[in-house]
């Protein structure tokens, strides 16, 4: 049986020097910022993203090109391996559809993942996949295994701002103004599709009650029996409020002793330039290993 190789995107949240150590490899989403294109992690910082938003620059994501990700099929075909590969949700974004369709001229050595996760979800199905491989299974096997367990994680989060669900289209400017000048801080939620409301408050404690009281009903609801066998895990994220996901982190260990914290990271830039600075997010999300 061939060795299998995982492939992810950078809207999983995994960087090219995690990459590295992991043994997987990363493609970086491309963005257009004031019609000049960059590369998450390779020619654009966390930073210098968050420099380019403070000073309302134009930001879009576009998929990455067919070059770029037959590029490093090809490498590890060559190598003698099968490959993995977990793209964005096709909820989210067009790229799963394509790499399904560049898949086919593979002969079954490239399987295309579409088990609608992103980012810190996204990331726990890389970490699934490479456990998955350690235990021998075949690429077919791994991708059949994640796209079985698809509905079997949710993720919360809070915003700062509406100004960027209004830039991006995702919020009339009707109601973004009438969030601002009421306060209203909205708790959002992504079940394997696009960002959709979950919950009105005007904190950001009633936003993290919120939130921890949304993973609670999960864990003893869709979640009870994943749960009970020890199998669910808490990852978080944010834009640029480290000092607040920390104590976050720190409220939902309290919350839920007995489900394991897998990862707290920065949100991948694809979120974070719908989202903007300032959000918290948390997930529940069932491991396979």
């Amino acid at each position: 049986m061939a060795k299998v190789k995982i492939v992810t995107d950078s809207n999983s949240g995994i960087m090219q020097a995690e990459a590295e150590r992991l043994g997987i490899s990363v493609i970086p989403m491309p963005f257009v910022i004031d019609g000049e294109q960059y590369f998450e992690d390779i020619d654009l910082t966390q930073a210098q993203f968050y420099e380019h938003l403070a000073q309302d620059a134009s930001v879009s994501t576009s998929q990455p090109s067919t070059a770029s990700v037959t590029e490093v099929w090809e490498r590890l075909l060559e190598e003698g391996c099968d490959v993995v590969h977990i793209p964005m949700s096709s909820a989210l974004s067009e790229s799963c559809h394509t790499a399904q369709q560049l898949a086919k001229e593979y002969g079954g050595r490239v399987q295309v993942v579409d088990n609608r996760r992103i980012s810190i979800s996204l990331k726990h199905s890389v970490f699934d996949a490479l456990s998955l491989a350690e235990r021998g299974m075949s690429a077919k096997e791994i991708a059949r295994k994640l796209e079985a367990s698809a509905a079997d994680s949710s993720i919360y989060l809070t915003l700062d701002t509406l100004k960027y669900l209004k830039k991006g289209g995702r919020l009339t400017p009707a109601a973004a103004l009438i969030g601002t000048i009421l306060r209203i801080k909205p708790v959002l939620q992504i079940q394997g599709g696009k960002l959709d409301a979950f919950k009105k408050v005007q904190t950001l404690k009633q936003a993290k009650q919120a939130m921890t009281d949304a993973l609670k009903s999960d864990l003893a609801t869709r979640f009870a029996d994943f749960a009970a066998a020890g199998q669910m895990r808490i990852c978080l994220a944010h834009t640029a409020r480290e000092e607040e996901i920390r104590a976050f982190e720190a409220e939902l260990a309290a919350a839920f002793p007995n489900i394991p914290v897998s990862f707290c990271d920065p949100l991948s830039l694809s979120i974070a330039c719908h989202v903007g600075p300032g959000v918290i997010a948390c997930s529940v999300t069932r491991a396979l290993n």
